[in-house]
C-alpha cells in the first residue's frame, strides 16, 4: 500500500542550496520513496538562535511503501550521512529533514510525533508547504495549510528565491 507524506528539508550550513538538492537527491534515489511535488526553495531567517546564518527550506511531498518509522529512520540515515551532527536544538546544520505529516495519521511516540508538533508554528514551513499542498487538511487542528498560513503569528522572513 502506498503512503503520501510530507518532509521539510533545511540547511543554513556550507552551501545550503545545495545541501538541500542533495538531501533531495538522495531521497529520490531510494526505490521506497517516489518524489511527487517540490516547492520552491525559501531564504529564512533562523528561528530560536538568531546569531546564525540564514536558511534555505523547502517541502517535499513523496509517495512510499515504507512506514512511518522506516521513512524516518531513513530520513535520519541521510542526515548522518551527509555529516548532521546534533550540538543544539534550533543550531546550525548541513541538512534538517522533518517527516510532516504521513497520510492523515497522528502518532506520539518517543521518537515520532505526527503530525510534526510544530508546523502551525513556522511560516518557514507552511510557505513551501502550501506551494505544493494548500488544501491538505491538518489531521490534528483540521485546518487546511492555506488556513494554517493566514492564521500564523510567524512574522519571520521568508521569501522565496530564484537562483
Amino acid at each position: 500500500m502506498s503512503h503520501n507524506a510530507f518532509i521539510a528539508i533545511g540547511s543554513n550550513l556550507g552551501i545550503p542550496k545545495e545541501n538541500c538538492i542533495e538531501a533531495i537527491d538522495i531521497i529520490s534515489s531510494n526505490p521506497d520513496i517516489k518524489i511527487t511535488s517540490k516547492s520552491s526553495f525559501y531564504q529564512t531567517a533562523p528561528v530560536g538562535n538568531t546569531k546564525q546564518d540564514w536558511f534555505i527550506n523547502a517541502v517535499i511531498k513523496v509517495s512510499t511503501q515504507l512506514n512511518s518509522n522506516i521513512l524516518l529512520s531513513v530520513l535520519l540515515k541521510i542526515e548522518s550521512k551527509m555529516g548532521r551532527i546534533r550540538k543544539e536544538k534550533w543550531g546550525p546544520r548541513i541538512i534538517d529533514l522533518d517527516l510532516l505529516f504521513y497520510d492523515n495519521i497522528v502518532i506520539k511516540q518517543k521518537d515520532l510525533t505526527l503530525p510534526h508538533p510544530e508546523i502551525q508554528k513556522r511560516n518557514f514551513v507552511l510557505k513551501p508547504l502550501n506551494e505544493i499542498g494548500e488544501n491538505y487538511i491538518h489531521p490534528t487542528l483540521q485546518k487546511s495549510i492555506s488556513t494554517l498560513l493566514k492564521e500564523s503569528k510567524d512574522n519571520s522572513v521568508v521569501k522565496k528565491i530564484n537562483y
